[in-house]
């Protein structure tokens, strides 16, 4: 629901001006309330595309009726972490984008962008945004992403209560997590997904694309090549990779299953560390399972990143 324009007259009299961005709001309320009756407390999910001051309250958030066009993703992204710096922490949009039909390649590029993001939805105006409407590839594509979502769950569940907790936003822009680095204010390409995941997304047909990695020590995701930052990097892509960068000091926690995000995480959960200069270690990791049950986790790593023990 949008902005409601100024020149109606409301039945209780209300002044239209203090109406324009307050009305998208009692109009989210409204369904958030039914969601919540209908669902329970707690489990109520709420997917708008307006908001104002206080929307957060009621995720997610979506960027409306984009093109399905390389410009149009990066423009989304954009947008959302314009709305991260606006204090929420959750948004989404459509992957392959809304009007129009995504050739392959902007479907499979957007495929990897929107897997890693806080929610993930496949829609669009006129035509289907199922993978196998497209190539094989785009049925792969979907497969490795949708899967190493999965795997990153745990973590990504945690970075959502921080979210919830401290208004942090899931997917953070670059100022936010290196408000010392002058130039991450200027990075509107790529963001940090979560505290520990830098991610930057292919918005070409040629799969080139260039972003900054800031300083520090980095783990390539997909090669376990690790690099030094404070350097630009510009690099050829296919569509089964993207620039998936782990934060020197990182210990993640994953899943074992990938058939399902909801799952006890306690039940199928291993550690990734990556200690960059630091070498060996150890951190407390805390998991919180999706019935709220947490535990805290003492990882201790050797200085090539392999897990010695977990208490």
């Amino acid at each position: 629901m949008s902005a409601s324009p100024l020149d109606v007259v409301y039945a209780d009299g209300s002044d239209p001006e203090r109406m324009h961005n307050l009305y998208t709001q009692l109009y989210n309320q409204a369904v958030f309330e039914v969601l919540e009756e209908t669902r329970g407390k707690g489990d109520a999910v709420l997917f708008a595309r307006s908001a104002t001051a206080g929307g957060q309250q009621m995720p997610v958030h979506w960027g409306g009726d984009n093109t399905s066009s390389f410009p149009s993703m990066a423009e989304t992204l954009r947008g959302g972490l314009s709305l991260a710096l606006s204090g929420f922490g959750f948004w989404s949009h459509d992957i392959g984008g809304f009007e129009g039909t995504p050739d392959p390649a902007v479907f499979k590029r957007w495929v990897q962008f929107g897997l890693l993001s806080s929610h993930s939805r496949f829609h669009g105006s006129s035509s289907y945004r199922v993978p196998w409407a497209f190539d094989e590839e785009a049925v792969d594509v979907t497969r490795i992403f949708t899967e190493l979502k999965l795997r990153l769950m745990p973590y990504l569940y945690a970075a959502g209560l921080e979210a919830s907790a401290r208004g942090i936003p899931v997917m953070r822009p670059m100022p936010l997590a290196f408000p010392d680095d002058p130039t991450a204010a200027y990075c509107d390409r790529q963001y940090m997904l979560g505290a520990d995941l830098l991610v930057a997304p292919v918005f070409s047909a040629s799969g080139e694309v260039e972003y900054w990695l800031p300083a520090g020590s980095w783990t390539n995701w997909f090669t376990g090549e690790v690099v030094t930052g404070g350097v630009w990097r510009r690099e050829q892509h296919g569509f089964d990779t993207l620039p998936l960068w782990v934060r020197e000091g990182a210990v993640l926690p994953l899943s074992t299953r990938t058939d399902r995000p909801d799952h006890d995480y306690h039940e199928a959960l291993e550690f990734r560390a990556f200690p960059g200069s630091a070498g060996a270690g150890a951190r407390s990791v805390v998991v919180t399972a999706p019935d709220g049950r947490a535990v805290t986790y003492d990882v201790a790593y050797a200085a090539d990143g392999t897990v010695s023990s977990v208490g």
